[in-house]
């Protein structure tokens, strides 16, 4: 087919790479770099592209149609096979903080930005990953496999119709090339199908970023990349009373802190664990970003973390996303205190992030549980929940869809209220004794508090189901995906993909995709254990 005017006519305004400086030497090589933000180097070209899918609502943000995605031109642009004109391809510089240790220049690796895309909602940076090495590519390849690029496309899109506030995916292709990978670090590496994954945001600006240049003492430059990032994607604090007070790094910086509140408190009601929230792993704007060891709370384990590299200390267990999030603002916040001046107001930002959070985090609560909103007598309530959906491995997003169900006038007839609920539990025979007995309590107490809101039953089963997903990427349902796509047929990524455009939503047919993990996916690689190999 050949290539159609909407590909060939994306209007590029590469503001990045504009404004701010270059490294001077251009091309691949790893090396350290000082004084730039970024480095210029091409995608590196592979044998046969074959794409596998695309987003037509991530195509409409950048003005391309369904016949431009289907398009030759398009796998070959977005396979690293071809730059457009327009495009100024780079990989930008950053440091971060690993595992709670500052591991000094990072950078993009095996991400390549083509450029920034004037399209009919603003503007978007268009980034592969997996299209070869760049300078920030240390010992590895700069390439990715097939099983984290489903991952990744998958749930940025899932995510994103979850309402979780999130990087983008438009396309998803093989290169038909095989990558070497050692999926469990233990020596035992294979050749995997190579892929690349097009993601797309306003920007990929991360914490990370700004440590590096604080940690290379290169103040001047730090100011300017603050400069850029306000005008670009914080415009509206420019015309604020920050701006004529004088304030606005400090303004910028408690923005930051409410945006990171928000997506934490969105991962929190979805169950959401990211895996591995590295400092250079957190966007400036509020992004989910880099969809590695991610995965699903689905028996409800506040310790449960999906990386294995994180199996000991459980830094990035699913409770403790909001501790890391706090933890990681008050490296960015060291990271600009020379712009800011003092260390008292950004201490106060950071303190707010927590009371945000808490705010964000009790009107998610409430939204699960179906309540207008939550009292201060509601906290016993709260914190019995927490307790029996620890009782026995209860599956959370079956558990809270089943609440929405459950009505006040169980009450008055005798019946146990948990009887509905049975098919949440992976252990059924144990919902027994004294369990059962905390259960059923629990959901008597919550059954009168629901009576006492007074909400009319058909309403609040809408309210809560608009909370609570019925639809989620389970880990094993992207397992099966990326199964039958290794064996040449992506069909199932196409169904989920559909399916998981609606996840709030009653799909008769498709029931499959929201039953609870079988027994088989229990201790299976790519399903309970995930690692940063990709």
């Amino acid at each position: 087919m050949t290539p159609v005017a909407g590909l060939l006519a994306l209007a590029f305004d590469n503001r990045f790479t504009r404004e701010l400086p270059a490294d001077p030497i251009t091309g691949s090589a790893r090396r350290q770099i000082r004084g730039a933000l970024y480095s210029r180097v091409s995608p590196t070209p592979v044998a046969a592209p074959e794409l596998l899918a695309y987003a037509v609502e991530v195509a409409e943000l950048i003005g391309l149609s369904e016949r431009d995605c289907a398009s030759d031109a398009f796998v070959q642009v977005f396979s690293g096979n071809r730059v457009l004109a327009g495009m100024d391809p780079h990989a930008t510089c950053y440091g971060g903080h690993q595992f709670g240790n500052w591991a000094g220049q990072l950078g993009d690796g095996r991400a390549i930005n083509l450029g920034e895309v004037i399209g009919p909602r603003g503007r978007q940076t268009l980034q592969l990953k997996g299209a070869g090495p760049t300078p920030y590519a240390r010992t590895a390849d700069g390439l990715a496999v097939l099983r984290s690029s489903v991952r990744e496309f998958l749930c940025s899109e899932a995510m994103h119709h979850l309402g979780v506030p999130t990087t983008r995916a438009l396309s998803l292709a093989l290169t038909g090339e095989s990558v070497l990978r050692d999926i469990l670090y233990d020596g035992h590496p294979a050749p995997e199908p190579g892929a690349v994954v097009c993601r797309v945001a306003p920007s990929f600006t991360r914490f990370g970023h700004f440590q590096m240049l604080a940690a290379r003492g290169e103040t001047d430059l730090l100011r300017a990349f603050l400069d850029h990032t306000m005008a670009a994607d914080f415009s509206h604090l420019l015309d604020g009373a920050a701006a004529n007070d004088g304030d606005l790094p400090l303004a910028w910086f408690t923005e930051v802190c409410e945006y990171t509140a928000l997506m934490v408190a969105h991962w929190m009601r979805v169950g959401f664990v990211h895996g591995v929230m590295n400092t250079d792993n957190m966007s400036v704007l509020g992004l989910t970003i880099d969809y590695g060891p991610y995965g699903w709370l689905e028996d409800y384990d506040p310790n449960w973390t999906p990386n294995t590299t994180d199996a000991a200390g459980r830094r990035y267990r699913f409770a403790h996303q909001p501790a890391v999030a706090q933890w990681n603002l008050l490296q960015l916040a060291n990271a600009i205190h020379p712009l800011v001046g003092e260390a008292a107001p950004l201490e106060q930002a950071l303190n707010d992030f927590e009371a945000s959070y808490m705010t964000h985090w009790r009107a998610m609560m409430g939204a699960k549980l179906g309540f207008a909103s939550l009292a201060e007598a509601d906290a016993g309530l709260l914190d019995e929940l927490d307790a029996i959906l620890q009782l026995t491995e209860t599956d959370m997003t079956l558990f809270y869809r089943a609440l929405a169900d459950l009505s006040p006038d169980a009450l008055d007839g005798g019946a146990a209220p948990v009887d509905p609920l049975m098919p949440a539990y992976y252990r059924p025979e144990e919902v027994a004794g004294e369990r059962r007995e905390r259960i059923n309590a629990w959901l008597r107490a919550y059954l009168m508090r629901t009576r006492q809101e007074g909400r009319p039953a058909e309403e609040r089963r809408a309210s809560m189901n608009a909370a609570n997903p019925k639809y989620v990427l389970r880990n094993y349902l992207a397992q099966l995906a990326i199964d039958k796509a290794q064996a040449g047929d992506a069909s199932l990524i196409h169904e989920l993909q559909d399916v998981l455009r609606n996840p709030y939503a009653e799909q008769p047919g498709k029931e499959r995709f929201a039953e609870k993990r079988p027994d088989w996916a229990r201790t299976r690689v790519g399903c309970s254990q995930l690692s940063c190999s990709s």
